[in-house]
């Protein structure tokens, strides 16, 4: 049993992410979510993930259980301008603020499963999602900045003189995150002043790309950081065996998904050999996750974390933990990168 671990560098602010609905019982969903949302805070996050799709519960609701049950972390909403009015966002915000004090980040995302947005009745061509984010996530700013009545007059959304009540105080404004993998995404983060996210290839095809030092920037990644090299992948092997159903789903959902980190990541593929890079998409191409991976020692996980760290990288999501145990092993990989990082 691994005792109270060391937190996360202050340098970097790192995310969990929130166990999804579906892949629980109903009976010990409520609790899972409570205990990794405890992992996290335990172990120095700043907050924790929560997706929203049409296959999952209501991310709000979520959020509130995480809000009761932990003294601090903020929960990272996933927000499809498609489910509801910036104001009813806004609210929500500003209703956790009051009940809890606590902030929230907003993880807000313009695409998704195309079948999602086809049932909504949502037809909205790729690109122009990302001018109607930017339009739905002013509104949002604004009303949880202003002191006055907010206007706007936009090509999606219209407001006149719209007050939000109760107002949100200064200390508790909401984060944002935009995923920028694609051009329109990347233009959206700056023009918000929001985190830009990327799923990132190796560290060192990631160093050809500049970032823009204007902007913030955080990465999309999960973990599996053992002891040792051979810990780590006996362990992710057995966590994430190679699966044919699940190869076909991946397929299935290329064809379906409108999302250019999508095509990004399959596009590494088997570019990077097991065993000779802490990077990995096994989990992605077998359709257990949406994210890469890194695998290996604390030592080599903590390396290449650095190198994204030295990059520019200064947010991290991670995936969903197996247990206590990972969450752990993450954060001493973490305190090896910042020391290699000199954070």
């Amino acid at each position: 049993m691994i005792s109270r671990p060391a937190v996360m560098p202050d340098s970097v602010d790192v995310f969990s992410t929130c166990p999804q609905s579906e892949a629980a019982a109903r009976n010990t969903y409520r609790q899972r979510v409570i205990e990794t949302a405890r992992w996290a805070e335990e172990c120095g996050c700043t907050g924790i993930l929560v997706y929203a799709d049409n296959s999952l519960i209501d991310p709000w609701l979520i959020s509130q259980v995480i809000a009761e049950n932990t003294n601090r972390l903020s929960p990272l909403i996933a927000v499809q301008p498609v489910y509801m009015h910036p104001y009813s966002t806004a609210k929500m915000i500003a209703s956790l603020a009051y009940l809890y004090r606590r902030r929230v980040y907003l993880n807000m995302i313009a695409g998704g499963f195309r079948n999602d947005l086809l049932a909504l009745n949502d037809l909205t061509p790729h690109d122009e999602r990302y001018d109607r984010l930017v339009e739905y996530t002013s509104i949002v700013m604004a009303l949880t900045s202003a002191s006055a009545p907010v206007s706007f007059s936009g090509r999606f959304y219209s407001t006149d003189k719209l007050r939000l009540t109760p107002a949100l105080p200064g200390d508790l404004q909401p984060g944002l995150m935009v995923s920028g993998s694609s051009n329109p995404g990347a233009e959206a983060a700056r023009a918000l002043g929001a985190i830009c996210i990327h799923y990132p290839g190796p560290a060192s095809e990631s160093g050809q790309v500049a970032l823009d030092a204007g902007m913030k920037f955080g990465i999309r990644i999960g973990l599996v950081a053992r002891a040792t090299d051979r810990e780590a992948w006996d362990t992710a092997v057995r966590r994430f065996p190679e699966n044919r159903k699940g190869q076909l789903l991946h397929q299935y959902a290329m064809t379906v998904s409108d999302s250019s980190w999508h095509k990004s990541l399959s596009d590494f593929g088997s570019a990077v050999a097991q065993g000779r890079s802490p990077y990995w998409l096994g989990p992605f191409e077998n359709y257990n996750t949406f994210c890469p991976y890194l695998v290996g020692g604390y030592d080599t996980v903590g390396m290449e974390l650095s190198r994204y760290i030295k990059l520019g990288y200064s947010t991290f999501i991670l995936d969903i933990p197996a247990d206590r145990a990972d969450m752990v092993h993450s954060t001493i990989a973490f305190r090896e990168a910042g020391d290699l990082a000199g954070l």
